[in-house]
This record gives C-alpha cells, structure tokens and sequence, in this order.
C-alpha cells in the first residue's frame, strides 16, 4: 500500500469542520491586495510582524503597519478600538512571526486573520512593495 493509500480520507464533516476553522484564520495576498486596490476603508489593520525597522523600510506591503510579534502588547494594543480586525503577515512560509503575532493577540481577545504566504506570497503574485518607514 503506497503512502497516500495508508490512510482513508476523513469524514466529509470532519473536513468541513477542520476547513471552516482554517478558512475563518486565513485569507491571502490576492484579497489583501484586492480589498486595497478598492480604495476606501478595507476594514482591518495590515501588520508586518517580524524583522526590524530596516527590513521594513527595504519592502514592505503598502498600508501594513511595523508591529513585530514581539511588541504586541495590551498597551500598544490600545492604539486602535477592541473591535479592529487585524490581518498579520511575515517574510513567507519558513518564518512564524505570523502566528506569533495571531497568537498574541487573540489571547489579547483581538480579532485577528494570517495572511498566508506573506511577503514571499505578495511577492510571487507580481504586486508592488512600498519602501522606507
């Protein structure tokens, strides 16, 4: 029996479930860069969660604001309403500052989404980095 065989699919229900939850956490860098090109309020905040003031002055995705997971605390937290939605990215699939960041601040009970991909994500789908501070 080859590896793919080894085990029987899950349960249709069992996907569904599995699947809404991942699918409510995450969205990507075609929305994100749809939403922005629509102009006017996008409803979130765009946070660029890992690195240093440098790397994110060399690129990062325009409108994302420089918050490393790190310093995500009730007190910089404040700066926006309890109810902001925040969507977080980091450099790409190797790099978890991402789920750091979604981490910190849903146990800060801070509605939160990942940006999947992250800038290595922005990056293949063709779209335009923003530079400097």
């Amino acid at each position: 029996m080859n590896a793919v065989l080894k085990r029987p699919a899950p349960a249709a229900d069992t996907i569904v479930a599995q699947l809404e939850v991942q699918c409510a956490l995450h969205t990507d860098c075609s929305d994100v860069h749809a939403v922005f090109a629509a102009e006017g309020d996008p409803g979130f905040v765009l946070l660029h969660t890992m690195g240093t003031p440098e790397t994110y002055a060399r690129r990062h995705v325009p409108r994302s604001v420089f918050l490393p997971h790190r310093l995500i605390t009730e007190e910089r937290m404040a700066e926006w309403p309890a109810e902001t939605l925040f969507v977080v990215y980091c450099s790409g699939p190797h790099c978890n500052a991402a789920e750091q960041a979604a981490l910190a601040l849903a146990k800060l009970g801070r509605p939160v989404k990942i940006m999947l991909g992250g800038i290595m994500g922005w990056e293949f789908e063709g779209y335009a980095f923003d530079h400097g501070a």
